[in-house]
């Protein structure tokens, strides 16, 4: 019997409704509206409607997204709303506490009108569940979760656990997008390669006594990397969202401080490029670490975004990874449907695999390599970092180059329905 002759539950299961397994969701409507689409979450689904006046708490997590992904959201028909509340980077400025190197990115020099974009996360929630509040063929199962997946026919025969209740989907392919930690890629056995950096992140928002002028800073110390990126909106503020790196023991003693401390503590770090630092609010923290997954698939199962591959947060890389993986599997879903394939045939899977891969790769290698050789403090090492810095901004080309990966350009996404061609060229 082959797949089309088959009577499945449902075409495709995501097991994670983040935003990674949200996206893919709503460019599989966009791009392939035939397909039936269900995905399994583990939180329970949100009935908020979107509001029509947003104001994100002081202590609200963000996204970073480079101009890639902004152009991946128009493509989605996403932007339009998601752009009501997000900050545009418009300079990048990179520094090495100490030193005398340091490297100005500017969208003007590239025709851009931002370099990126800083969202708050839950607007970003909130955006995607709108528009797959208007996508028929997406079903959620919430609060559920995956607990096992196993070959069925041509397809898979997925496990959902809702309540006390077991039942089995049958499908074509299960997609795993439940995170970092994810237990389900545990359970089936995928190997991952972890390489941990000895070192925490602390996330809070921070207030400043000068506005951010829509740059962002990426700041390499002797104790670690450092960024601040802007927030507020359209409007220049003085709000921008802090990844700071520590050591365990430094972790501790920055946590045990009050407030006021803690800006002082900043302060010392970051300097006064800003002004002075004000308030500083709920500061999280996680250990941070390298992880991938070299063989990201397996017949009739693939893994995306952090579940697949997590990268150190000072470079903002991983969620613009994630979604140019996500865009490059929807193009290899278009391709294998019109061949006839089944969308969890391994020969589909693979040419998605290698496809990201070449991209998966180079991100690794840039946001690791930039973390490691800013983390020696070796004198002559030093001294090249210096000249490296510098000389981005005396070499045109390398700059443009080191432009284009920041923006996130360059990666080719599936053509939709009835979309001009001239709204797919505009990373040229």
């Amino acid at each position: 019997m082959s797949l089309s002759e088959q009577k499945l539950d449902t075409d495709l299961v995501i097991a994670g409704g983040g935003l990674a397994g949200a996206t893919l969701a709503l460019a599989l409507a966009r791009a392939v509206p035939q397909l039936r689409v269900t995905v399994v979450e583990a939180f329970p689904l949100s009935r908020e409607p979107l509001p029509d006046h947003y104001q994100p708490s002081f202590d609200a997590r963000s996204t970073a997204l480079a101009w890639g992904s902004r152009l991946i959201y128009e493509q989605l028909g996403l932007w339009p709303r998601l752009s009501a509340q997000a900050t545009p980077i418009r300079h990048i400025h990179v520094s090495d506490r100490g030193r005398f190197g340091a490297t100005r990115l500017a969208a003007s020099e590239h025709g851009q009108e931002a370099l990126g974009y800083v969202v708050d996360n839950r607007w970003l929630g909130l955006c995607l569940m709108a528009a797959l509040r208007d996508c028929p063929q997406v079903s959620w199962r919430a609060p559920a979760q995956v607990r096992d997946v196993s070959r069925w026919r041509d397809g898979v025969s997925v496990a959902v656990a809702e309540g006390d209740s077991l039942e089995h989907l049958t499908a074509q392919c299960l997609v795993i997008a439940d995170g970092g930690r994810s237990g389900l890629r545990e359970r089936l056995g995928f190997r991952v390669a972890h390489s941990g950096y000895d070192q925490h992140a602390l996330i809070a928002n921070v207030s400043t006594g000068q506005s951010h002028g829509f740059t962002a800073y990426e700041r390499f110390t002797p104790a670690g990397p450092m960024a601040l990126l802007p927030q507020g909106g359209a409007g220049a503020g003085n709000t921008s969202a802090l990844v700071w790196t520590l050591a365990q023991a430094d972790l501790e003693q920055v946590l045990a401080l009050d407030a006021a401390d803690q800006c002082r503590r900043l302060q010392q770090r970051f300097g006064w490029r800003l002004g002075r630092i004000n308030q500083i609010g709920q500061c999280n923290h996680y250990p941070l670490a390298l992880s991938t997954v070299d063989e990201a698939i397996r017949p009739g199962v693939v893994l995306i975004g952090n579940a697949a591959h997590t990268l150190h947060p000072v470079a903002g890389q991983g969620f613009n990874l994630a979604l140019r993986g996500i865009m490059a599997l929807v193009e290899q879903f278009q391709q294998g449907l019109a061949q006839g394939l089944a969308l969890g045939d391994l020969a589909l899977l693979g040419r998605y695999q290698a496809h990201h891969r070449r991209d998966w790769q180079q991100t690794v290698r840039f946001s690791d390599s930039l973390i490691r050789i800013f983390g020696d403090r070796q004198p002559a090492l030093a001294l090249a970092r210096d000249a490296g810095l510098v000389g981005l901004d005396l070499l045109p080309g390398v700059k443009r180059m080191f432009a284009r990966s920041a923006m996130g350009l360059g990666a080719r996404r599936p053509a939709f329905p009835n979309e001009p061609q001239q709204a797919r060229n505009r990373d040229d």
